[in-house]
């Protein structure tokens, strides 16, 4: 019916004027900045999570959602943002020693389109945009232990179809199903995964009577050693990065962690030695099979450094 979309669009715009343009303005400090507050022990995989306001839910998938990175704008002349590409899974294929994945991430692939060509048995170059949309729904996915329901309702296909595009990507990635297996067995002998660096996530659900409650706990054993280790990375990440700023005297300081992305907010003069010191500690902070690579962009606002 024509008045769905009207009242969806509506439903987005009232969200962005609530708790964007209205709520942010309600928390703005007398010195004329937003001040987030960090907590590090919120998140059970060990990443850091933004409250009052939380700054790290600032929409992203709606344009209109975009424009609200505007606002947030460099006191002192740049916004210097340095963002993994595809941090988890380069650490799945380290953690599991995918073979297949990690000669693509070495020879500098399209990992979407690289593992379309793997499942559909095409070259590389005659991946379609549609195949390469549903590998990496399916590459991202498998990261959450996600179904064939599940992918069957994100990519459009019918449930049957998901579970063989499932069942031909593990084939394709052999080691990624014994990985995931071997992790979700070590949990219920020893009641706990670990991240790479060995931090500890106990999941006492993961032996429940309930299967429901038991499939849950498998998705949070199969998820955590991987982005437990991308928090891992990035905190180990900012501390390198904190100290190289204060050695080379730069007017720079991180004022913003998202995840995957760093932000910086430096002087003009200083803005291309902070991006080479982000670039640098960044893609070195932890050594694993496959290169650690990330996107450097820079503006006078979050959206135009946000690329």
């Amino acid at each position: 019916h024509p008045v769905v979309p009207l009242v969806l669009e509506y439903r987005m715009l009232t969200k962005l004027s609530s708790t964007y343009l209205k709520g942010l303005q309600e928390q703005v400090f007398p010195d004329n900045k937003i001040h987030t507050i960090y907590k590090q022990t919120l998140t059970h995989t060990g990443r850091l999570s933004s409250v009052d306001p939380n700054l790290q839910n600032i929409p992203v998938r709606s344009e209109e959602g975009k424009l609200i990175r505007k606002a947030f704008v460099s006191h002192n002349g740049y916004l210097v943002s340095f963002d993994y590409s595809q941090i988890e899974l380069r650490i799945l294929a380290h953690m599991a020693h995918v073979t297949n994945l990690i000669d693509a991430f070495n020879q500098g692939k399209d990992i979407h389109r690289h593992t379309a060509a793997l499942v559909f048995g095409v070259k590389d170059e005659e991946v379609s945009p549609q195949m390469r949309s549903q590998a990496k729904a399916v590459n991202f996915g498998i990261i959450y232990g996600m179904s064939e329901f599940r992918l069957s309702k994100d990519i459009g296909m019918s449930i049957s179809e998901a579970r063989d595009f499932i069942n031909k990507y593990f084939e394709t990635y052999p080691e990624v199903k014994t990985y995931m297996d071997e992790v979700v067995e070590t949990c219920k002998k020893q009641g706990y995964v670990s991240t790479l660096l060995n931090r500890k996530r106990y999941i006492p659900t993961i032996n429940d009577k309930n299967f429901m409650v038991r499939q849950q706990a498998q998705r949070y054993a199969m998820n955590t050693p991987i982005q437990g280790t991308g928090a891992d990375i990035l905190k180990l990440a900012m501390i390198e990065v904190d100290k190289a700023l204060k050695e080379k005297n730069l007017k720079s300081q991180m004022i913003l962690q998202v995840h995957d992305e760093l932000i910086v907010e430096c002087n003009l003069k200083d803005a291309e030695a902070a991006g080479k010191i982000l670039s640098e500690e960044m893609t070195n902070a932890c050594e694993l099979k496959v290169p650690l690579t990330a996107d450097v962009n820079r503006g006078d606002s979050w959206y135009e450094a946000k690329g």
